[in-house]
């Protein structure tokens, strides 16, 4: 396997693990806000499809229709990308999500390593680009918002890891995992010189 197989595989793995966060979710899970920022698990799929799209697309000129979507125009509302408002379904953006994707593949797959791009939101300094640095950057991004996302399906449910029965998940039971818990946090109170928990 050669460079650029690598790194797309990687990548679509990384797109297949986010896309996994939803299985088994209600509308009103997939959607709602979970942190403070309001991060939400539909509107992260959202977020880098719409990416994904940008960045293997008009950037090595290859641009595509999915590029034109509202919430990415200039006068968009900041993070509209974020979020699926009432009157998009999860099917619109599962599907805009497969187009993406089927988009970014071709590319990868037309383009040598080495092809020029030009990214005009990074600056003067940055903007001349190769697929390989490309990828390389998508990659990272896209690995980073599946991790937020396994965070929050975990918070949400409890389901660890990128699918259930993931090897890389220690299976305890939740006493277990509670008992780790208490011990996790001891262990940061003694290193803070803090009080135990009574």
């Amino acid at each position: 396997m050669d460079d650029k197989e690598t790194l797309h595989r990687y990548l679509r793995g990384s797109r297949d693990d986010l896309l996994s966060t939803l299985d088994g979710l209600d509308d009103y899970d997939v959607r709602r806000p979970l942190t403070p920022t309001g991060t939400n698990l539909l509107g992260l799929v959202k977020h880098v499809a719409t990416v994904q799209v940008g960045y293997l697309g008009g950037v090595f000129g290859r641009p595509s229709p999915l590029e034109e979507v509202p919430w990415a125009a200039d006068d968009a509302e900041p993070d509209a990308d974020l979020w699926a408002g009432p009157e998009e379904s999860r099917a619109d953006v599962l599907a805009f999500w497969a187009g993406s994707a089927a988009h970014a593949d071709a590319t990868v797959a037309a383009l040598p390593l080495d092809a020029r791009g030009v990214v005009p939101w990074w600056g003067p300094q940055r903007r001349d680009v190769t697929l390989h640095a490309v990828l390389v950057h998508l990659l990272g991004e896209v690995a980073r918002h599946a991790g937020h996302a396994d965070i929050l399906r975990e918070g949400l449910d409890g389901r660890a890891g990128q699918r259930p029965g993931d090897a890389n998940v220690t299976g305890r039971t939740a006493e277990e995992w509670a008992a780790h818990r208490a011990r996790l946090d001891e262990a940061a109170r003694r290193a803070a010189g803090r009080a135990p928990r009574d």
